[in-house]
């Protein structure tokens, strides 16, 4: 690499999507303006309720699955990015205290010349699977149908998205508007292995894997996979790292692809069990995705955020920054960096919460406060940690 400055952003890929959200600012914001995903009128009408509908998707991981899958010839890897796109969804919603049920409808769209029938039929699969599965775990999710595209002319490979939809009680509506300037921060770490987890979990969540996968995947993928990247993108900024797919990481006794590919954790377990028990007295919940710890910039007013006392990353984001040469302040805006749920509460909760994580088998901590920002109404993020310290 001859410039490793802001590499996600030469790739493309904006963590922040600035243009997005100037796109979307003159829209109303539904019913609870400040609220983690937007909230609208009740599809019945009933003024005491209210409506959830949401999209997300598993992003440019699904490129990652096709590949590690066309090396291995594992087909589950694209189960993991069904999951992703459903937890993208699901676990967004609980963040403002929707405990379901959740009717879910799947929306993939694919190059037919690489994406065989056999993959369409395990994707579409693993959406049913894994909604039972959510049943199991206590969120009732039901499977309504969805769409499969072939997009050739779009798609070089293959996009996995979902929708879900809920409604809910108004006065049952977890804002983020209300957190409070002497609020705790508990994060539940992204990495490990929960309870309901079938295998070791390497933390990566759904996103940032451009940059994970450009910079950590050796550059003789560039000709024998041309269909898996922007062609428009300097050559030097494609699959510049140095793992293949198949090497193995002894710590984690994971393959570098599978450990990519390691689907995102769902919190639900701990989020219902946590609103049923302290519903009142959390002020917020935030899902730290895109834009990864700087995730808090979008919610609240006047807040600075200061995490002082973060899990050390997972082995995962030192692999991807060493082989990058990533920046660790761009490492921080971009990934969930080892915790990717926050509560917002006082501390008087705080260990009960965290004792419910840890009945999962997720670790659980404070891991920093919220303090008045200097900028009056704007927001601030400041992490304090090994590598060194970053306000945004």
């Amino acid at each position: 690499m001859t410039d490793n400055k802001d590499i996600y952003s030469q790739l493309g890929v904006s963590s922040k999507k600035e243009d997005v959200h100037k796109a979307i600012e003159k829209f109303d914001k539904g019913l609870f303006p400040g609220a983690f995903c937007k909230i609208v009128e009740d599809v019945n009408g009933r003024p005491d309720f209210c409506s959830i509908f949401h999209a997300d998707g598993a992003g440019t991981k699904t490129s990652l699955a096709y590949m590690y899958y066309k090396e291995t010839g594992d087909i589950s890897s694209f189960r993991g990015v069904v999951r992703d796109a459903i937890v993208m969804n699901i676990d967004d919603m609980l963040c403002v205290g929707a405990t379901g049920p959740m009717f879910l409808s799947n929306n993939l769209g694919r190059n037919k010349t690489f994406i065989s029938g056999e993959i369409v039929a395990t994707i579409i699969d693993e959406y049913y699977e894994y909604s039972k599965k959510l049943t199991s775990l206590g969120l009732k999710t039901i499977m309504c149908g969805g769409e499969t595209a072939d997009i050739g002319d779009l798609v070089k490979t293959l996009v996995v998205d979902a929708s879900a939809f809920t409604a809910m009680k108004r006065e049952n509506v977890i804002n983020v508007e209300n957190i409070q300037t002497d609020d705790v921060i508990i994060g539940l770490a992204s990495y490990g292995k929960a309870s309901y987890e079938e295998e070791y979990n390497s933390g990566i969540g759904s996103n940032g894997l451009t940059l994970a996968r450009h910079g950590t995947i050796k550059h003789e993928y560039f000709n024998k996979y041309p269909e898996c990247f922007n062609e428009n993108i300097d050559e030097k900024l494609l699959f510049f790292g140095n793992y293949r797919l198949t090497d193995r990481i002894e710590k984690l006794g994971l393959t570098v692809g599978k450990a990519l590919l390691s689907p995102t954790r769902t919190y639900a377990p701990i989020l219902l069990n946590a609103l049923k028990e302290y519903r009142t007295e959390i002020h917020g919940i935030i899902h730290n995705t895109g834009g990864g710890q700087t995730k808090n910039l979008h919610y609240g007013k006047g807040i600075k955020y200061l995490k002082n006392n973060l899990f050390t990353p997972p082995k995962i984001f030192e692999i991807i920054q060493n082989s990058s040469e990533t920046q660790w302040r761009e490492m921080f805006s971009v990934f969930n960096m080892g915790h990717r749920m926050e509560l917002f509460c006082n501390e008087s909760i705080a260990r009960e919460i965290i004792a419910i994580a840890k009945k999962y088998d997720i670790e659980g901590k404070i891991i920093g406060q919220c303090e008045k920002s200097a900028f009056k109404e704007k927001n601030m993020v400041e992490i304090k940690s090994e590598y060194g310290s970053f306000i945004y």
